[in-house]
């Protein structure tokens, strides 16, 4: 879908009743676990997280050495090891994780010209598959993998990992990033309550702010936080249709739709005293640090993040426990409803090989999947995993609603666009976005820039 939108995004666009529908479900399962009313953690044999017999055949690979590159660090990091782990163990493998760094294509590209590409790689932008398609750096899925992904995938996720009809990819990490994790400790002592809109959600953030706590926590420092940001607001305000438009650049980002989004998240990024550290601490701040910050110790940073729900992987790092000490609820409506934004990751293989191929077909099974959900800090696509192997009440009921909406989602608008726009460190839309969080009310320099990057990176 990046750089070659047209043969592929509209089979993927979504109805403009899609959000709509998963806005509705996550809204419910989402209000039941952010007031300490979901699942509880030992209902429906989520301990043993289900059977423990594989449902995948694999081969013998004994002697077989394989590489595989993703962006996770940290405790995703952690978390996926296990699985290679377990692959290993399984079929006799050795597995080297390399970790990519965030600029995926352009390490990919660096290994591939140098004729050393890893075999498995797990990608984060939809766009960047189809590039390495078109490139032909991608191999084809095999047969045992293709027969594991119709059987545990729906259409629109096996769409996802496909190109001009040739399936390529397997979607085992999914998120959902219309979410805000919030220190309900903080809430308490502030008296503050779940926002439902936006300017709900700013009434928070000063009613916290005066209760002595700074309010919202920015990942700045990380530019695809901020489209996420942008994304959410987004999709809310001008609906589905425009931003599936914009997405595949249809529209201009100097359109006034874009206008009204960045002016409306001028409204939180333009009042310091709402951001911990303010602008410039925001600036300073990545990822994992802003989730951390505002679960730890007595006297957190912040009281609020707006993050994915593998936010709570690193939430795990803290002495904070998902569903009482951190509560979630819904990215707050901008527009008549809240949005829902969706990302993932997907494998796919470079190459041509016996382990590449047994891999992504572990990948696509439940098997694979169980592991992480067990672990925590994940969430899978994939339907028939059992949902009682997930860590705690909260995630279960995020990957309930998911898994309901079956392919009524949007995903990510950077992530479709071509990675020299949307997915690139120091440039294009992440530059972009960082620039504008320095300066709010540059609404329309802003716009020029994003237009401007949008437009060369697009080919128009």
């Amino acid at each position: 879908m990046r750089g070659r939108l047209d043969g592929t995004l509209d089979r993927r666009a979504v109805r403009a009743t899609a959000a709509v529908a998963v806005g509705s479900a996550l809204a419910l399962v989402l209000a039941a676990c952010g007031s300490g009313g979901g699942t509880k953690d030992g209902g429906g044999g989520a301990g043993k997280g289900g059977s423990t017999a594989p449902t995948v055949r694999l081969p013998q690979l004994k002697g077989e050495k394989l590489q595989v590159t993703a962006v996770w660090t940290g405790p995703e990091r952690e978390n996926f090891v296990k699985v290679l782990d377990e692959f290993e163990k399984r079929t006799g493998a050795t597995v080297d994780f390399v970790p990519s760094g965030d600029d995926m294509a352009g390490f990919i590209g660096s290994k591939v010209a140098g004729g050393g590409p890893p075999d498995v790689a797990m990608l984060q932008q939809v766009g960047v598959l189809g590039e390495f398609a078109e490139k032909g750096w991608l191999k084809p899925l095999g047969g045992a993998a293709r027969a594991q992904l119709a059987k545990n995938y729906t259409k629109g996720w096996q769409d996802l990992g496909a190109h001009k009809g040739t399936a390529y990819g397997v979607y085992f990490k999914a998120s959902n990033k219309s979410l805000v994790w919030y220190n309900a400790r903080a809430f308490d002592t502030a008296g503050a309550k779940e926002p439902k809109t936006w300017q709900d959600f700013l009434t928070t953030a000063r009613t916290l702010s005066e209760s002595g706590v700074e309010p919202v926590s920015v990942g700045g420092a990380d530019g695809w936080t901020l489209t996420d940001w942008f994304e959410n607001v987004y999709l809310s305000q001008a609906g589905p249709e425009k931003y599936d438009r914009l997405a595949r650049h249809r529209i201009t980002w100097t359109d006034p739709s874009v206008k009204q989004a960045l002016t409306t998240l001028g409204q939180l990024f333009g009042h310091k005293d709402l951001l911990a550290g303010g602008a410039s601490g925001a600036l300073q701040t990545d990822f994992p640090t802003s989730v951390t910050q505002t679960f730890s110790g007595d006297a957190p940073k912040a009281a609020m993040v707006s993050s994915a729900d593998f936010a709570a992987a690193s939430i795990s790092q803290t002495k904070a426990k998902v569903g009482t000490d951190a509560k979630v609820f819904p990215f707050p409506a901008v527009g008549a409803r809240s949005p829902v934004v969706t990302g993932g990751d997907v494998a796919v293989a470079l190459k041509d090989s016996k382990a590449a191929q047994a891999l992504l077909t572990f990948l696509a099974s439940t098997d694979a999947a169980k592991i992480w959900a067990q672990a925590g800090g994940f969430l899978s696509p994939n339907k028939e995993l059992d949902q009682a192997a997930y860590a705690d009440g909260v995630m279960r009921e995020i990957a309930k609603a998911l898994i309901a909406a079956g392919d009524d989602f949007r995903f990510d608008m950077s992530d479709q666009a071509p990675a020299s726009f949307g997915g690139k460190p120091g440039q294009g839309e992440w530059k972009d976005l960082q620039d504008f969080l320095k300066n709010p009310k540059d609404v329309a320099g802003t716009q020029a820039r994003l237009e401007k990057d949008a437009a060369k990176s697009f080919g128009r």
